[in-house]
């Protein structure tokens, strides 16, 4: 994955299939620290120790329809590979926190991607998961919370074509506003 925003979209669906009732991302971007950090965390039913001692272990999937799971092995090695730390934590029946950062300027870091893309799919979900997103850089920063748009919205349903586009569109101008140049 060359995207951050696929490996967030991997890891809250993953979260999702926990049974996570509220998925919180958060990404900073703090280029005067050379560092660029992601932190996900979730209400899911969690790993049991020997599952997230292995999560890591690109043989390892708990997923029944695939061998392999390459997601988090890939993103560490993303990560440690641009100087930057991983850290997977999760206690049973109460979730997962993974924390994961980048070296800023190296030129491997992968680029965030299509985010707000992935934020459409992420809540496009039948477990009605609701998604908190928080983005901060120097410039500012940028929250969405699903509980919020809902509530907004009064029943209708976020799958409406053009409430999609709109969140779309307004994920997207809200991320401009806020995005340096790296």
């Amino acid at each position: 994955m060359n995207q951050l925003a696929l490996h967030i979209l991997d890891i809250a669906q993953n979260s999702i299939r926990a049974n996570a009732s509220l998925i919180e991302i958060q990404v900073k971007e703090q280029p005067d620290k050379d560092q660029y950090s992601i932190t996900i965390n979730d209400d899911g039913h969690g790993m049991s120790p020997a599952q997230l001692e292995q999560a890591t272990n690109p043989f390892f999937t708990t997923q029944t329809t695939r061998k392999v799971g390459l997601g988090l092995p890939l993103l560490k090695h993303n990560a440690e590979q641009t100087g930057g730390h991983f850290q997977l934590r999760s206690d049973e029946n109460i979730g997962t926190q993974l924390k994961v950062s980048f070296g800023f300027k190296h030129i491997d870091r992968p680029i965030l991607g299509d985010i707000a893309g992935s934020l459409l799919i992420l809540l496009s979900n039948e477990n009605n998961t609701e998604i908190h997103y928080s983005h901060q850089t120097p410039k500012g920063q940028f929250e969405f919370d699903s509980r919020e748009i809902k509530k907004e919205l009064d029943g209708m349903p976020i799958s409406t074509p053009s409430i999609r586009k709109f969140l779309l569109e307004m994920i997207r101008e809200n991320l401009e506003q806020i995005q340096i140049s790296e």
